[in-house]
């Protein structure tokens, strides 16, 4: 009885820190990439994103394509329904992470 005690726990913690990690991250994470509250930073991996859709496109960025989602993403952050999203999935894996990293380090 005590480890399921610990298991449920360890998926307890997980979901929290799994949530919170991929709320925090995802902006942090777009930033990095050149997604911006101003727009694509110029020389960044957003921006030879955008000139390759661009490219392939005839010249223009196709609305609802991946670079058009992550430069709103950037520019507005996520919605409430889109931040929900992220922080469950975040917290599915962190839960999931923390269940199997109990019985895989059993001894």
């Amino acid at each position: 009885m005590g480890s399921l005690r610990y298991v449920a726990m360890g998926a307890v913690v997980g979901t929290t820190l799994g949530a919170g990690v991929v709320m925090l991250g995802v902006p942090v994470a777009l930033g990095v990439l050149g997604f911006k509250a101003a727009g694509i930073a110029a020389g960044s991996t957003a921006s030879s994103m955008m000139s390759a859709a661009a490219v392939a496109n005839g010249g223009g960025v196709v609305a609802g394509s991946a670079v058009a989602v992550l430069q709103s993403i950037g520019a507005a952050g996520l919605s409430t329904t889109a931040s929900a999203v992220v922080s469950g999935v975040g917290g599915a894996v962190g839960a999931v992470g923390a269940v199997a990293s109990r019985f895989f380090n059993r001894r």
